[in-house]
């Protein structure tokens, strides 16, 4: 078997990976051609060479982990070929001149990530198809956080009888259910699935909620008038950030003026232009994740910022869980699906739960109300417990 080259031995051992080791987390390269593809093409060679079985390594979120906590390692993702990183560059300069996510591409990921085989989220995720990071400061498994996750977000939304509430990116229709269910408000929801439009449809039941197959920016969402709430979870990362102006300035369109937003996004741990090419070809065409400075950079003209909450550790956790449920459903999907999706969907939900693990993954829910609206919020803090209000009054 070949050696890796100098270079690329110098960027994994900072990371402690080594190859043809016995530890969890080396990786077992059986085509040596990996090392030069790896060279030339980056992180997209080392997503393929995993999918058709070029190498394998026991843990990939660890060695993810791992790689992503080093930023020398970047270098091995990005390619280090001279023409390679001019192609990098390239791609950056038109990242700033090419709108990937216009109206004529919003289709795009539902057509080529969510209307797969549908099995695989009825394995995968939760009974109701939640398909965002859960909740787990006070959960033990999927279905509890992701209740959890629902129930935070009506209290911070102020849910009550009677509102109406837009919820652009629906998915499956878990959050409209439990909001229309549990707090008696009429949902509009929007979705470019066709999947999941004709799911939601299916069953949402007698519930006062509507469903639209459409573009956040379509005139079918303008037609429904203003609303009490919008919220919007998992939805930012298909925006792109030349869209950031026009999408919140739709959520201004559409909300009453004493209403409150609530937004659910992955972010940045940095302000870049970066994107996974690998993530971007095979699983989430034309995602791109904010950083802090641009997601306040797009809502700013228009929005207070009343509360900001990170729990990025816990997708970490949801994403495991995923993988879990899909492991553990596989038998029944195999003979349609195939090897290769199955080392895809295993790359794709590992390599991601090491992203987050490392720290350069975030989870953000934001809570916005309109400038000039006069409205007071207060946000949701956790009480001090009895123990520790009994250790202030002994220490004083």
């Amino acid at each position: 078997m070949s050696q890796a080259p100098a270079l690329i031995r110098a960027l994994t051992d900072r990371a402690d990976v080594g190859f043809q080791g016995e530890r969890p987390w080396d990786l077992q390269v059986h085509n040596p051609r990996l090392y030069g593809d790896l060279l030339n093409r980056g992180s997209l060679a080392l997503g393929e060479g995993y999918v058709n079985g070029d190498w394998d390594c026991g843990a990939l979120d660890v060695l993810f982990t791992r790689l992503l906590s080093q930023p020398a390692c970047r270098q091995v993702a990005m390619g280090s070929q001279p023409l390679v990183r001019l192609l990098g560059q390239a791609q950056q300069l038109a990242e700033r001149w090419v709108n990937w996510q216009s109206r004529s591409r919003a289709h795009m990921v539902g057509q080529h990530h969510y209307d797969i085989d549908d099995r695989v989220y009825g394995a995968m995720l939760d009974s109701r198809r939640l398909y965002s990071c859960g909740y787990w400061q006070d959960a033990a498994d999927l279905e509890t956080a992701q209740l959890h996750k629902l129930q935070r977000i009506c209290q911070k939304l102020e849910l009550s009888p009677g509102q109406r509430l837009l919820d652009i990116g629906c998915g499956w229709g878990g959050l409209a259910v439990h909001a229309a269910r549990h707090h008696g408000v009429e949902v509009v929801g929007i979705t470019v699935s066709a999947q999941q439009a004709s799911y939601c449809r299916d069953h949402c039941g007698e519930l006062p909620i509507e469903v639209l197959l459409c573009d956040y920016r379509s005139d079918l969402v303008k037609q429904q008038g203003r609303f009490d709430r919008v919220v919007s979870v998992g939805m930012l990362e298909h925006v792109g950030r030349r869209n950031d102006r026009a999408y919140f300035e739709v959520i201004n369109a559409q909300l009453a003026v004493d209403g409150l937003a609530l937004i659910q996004t992955i972010g940045s741990h940095d302000t870049n232009r970066a994107l996974d090419p690998w993530i971007n070809t095979y699983i989430f065409p034309n995602g791109r994740l904010p950083s802090a400075q641009q997601l306040c950079h797009g809502f700013e003209p228009w929005f207070l910022l009343e509360d900001w909450e990170n729990f990025g550790p816990d997708y970490d956790i949801t994403l495991l869980a995923w993988w879990r449920n899909f492991e553990r459903a596989w038998p029944q999907l195999m003979d349609e699906l195939g090897d290769q999706f199955f080392r895809a969907w295993k790359y794709y939900l590992l390599s991601c739960a090491g992203f987050f693990r490392s720290g350069q993954g975030q989870l953000w829910q934001v809570v916005l109300s309109k400038k000039g609206s006069g409205r007071s919020y207060r946000s949701i803090r956790p009480r001090l417990c009895e123990s520790a209000n009994a250790g202030a009054a002994v220490a004083l």
